[in-house]
């Protein structure tokens, strides 16, 4: 790996460590550099254009990293759970490659909800092109319930894979033990089949005058974040919040 490349991934592993174990609006570009040994105390910005520069690359990190795994999967599917499997598995493999402790799943959950990686997250559907297929795929294998339910549960996805691994990863930490990513990914898989495919017990009540925001699908890119996403609690998601992974 040529110096560069070798300073600027030390970067990014430490700001994935440090946001996560302070927030992301916490932690200083110069405390990043000093976190990766660097002496250039403005070696954020050297490499990265600033801090937006540094969230996006982190961010592009973890999508670029699922692309590849997921297309495979994605294109031996022939059902909504292999469709689900292939959004869901490719997060808890790489998790599991990782060294440990990880910080990849809590730094992606708390971006969910910070306002500039959000708003950057929502920009990247180009990084991450199979997940907008597979959404589009889930989708169209559920025309059998409203449109509006499935908007809504789409929205859950990501949240919930998210979450579920954040939580595993500080446990993980914790307790001094590895998480079961496998054993995770199988459960969370079946999970979200079953509630993508869940009965609908009331049907929402639509806006007077027909067709409302209701009929509008979630857009990958747009209303769905192509990375999963969060733990800070100063900001909420955005809503449509939904995401993929």
């Amino acid at each position: 790996m040529a110096r560069s490349e070798a300073a600027r991934t030390a970067l990014l592993d430490a700001a994935e460590r440090l946001f996560v174990q302070s927030g992301i609006s916490h932690v200083s570009d110069r405390k990043v550099a000093e976190a990766a040994g660097n002496t250039n105390h403005s070696a954020v910005g050297y490499y990265f254009g600033g801090r937006e520069g540094l969230l996006r690359a982190l961010l592009a990190r973890h999508l670029r990293t699922l692309e590849e795994p997921r297309r495979a999967m994605f294109e031996r599917s022939e059902s909504l759970l292999d469709d689900v499997r292939a959004l869901v598995v490719p997060v808890t493999d790489t998790l599991a490659e990782l060294p440990q402790p990880t910080w990849r799943a809590r730094f992606v959950s708390q971006a969910m909800h910070d306002p500039v990686a959000t708003e950057l997250l929502y920009g990247m559907a180009a990084d991450a092109p199979t997940a907008t297929l597979i959404v589009r795929s889930v989708v169209s294998r559920l025309e059998h319930l409203p449109r509006e339910i499935v908007r809504g549960r789409a929205m859950l996805m990501s949240h919930l894979v998210m979450s579920a691994c954040a939580d595993m990863e500080e446990r993980a930490e914790r307790d001094g033990e590895p998480p079961r990513w496998q054993a995770a990914g199988d459960f969370l898989c079946d999970s979200i089949a079953g509630m993508l495919t869940a009965p609908v017990s009331r049907r929402p009540e639509t806006p007077e005058g027909g067709r409302g925001d209701e009929e509008r699908l979630p857009q990958p890119g747009r209303d769905v974040p192509p990375a999963g996403r969060t733990t800070t609690r100063s900001a909420g998601p955005r809503h449509p919040p939904a995401a993929r992974e």
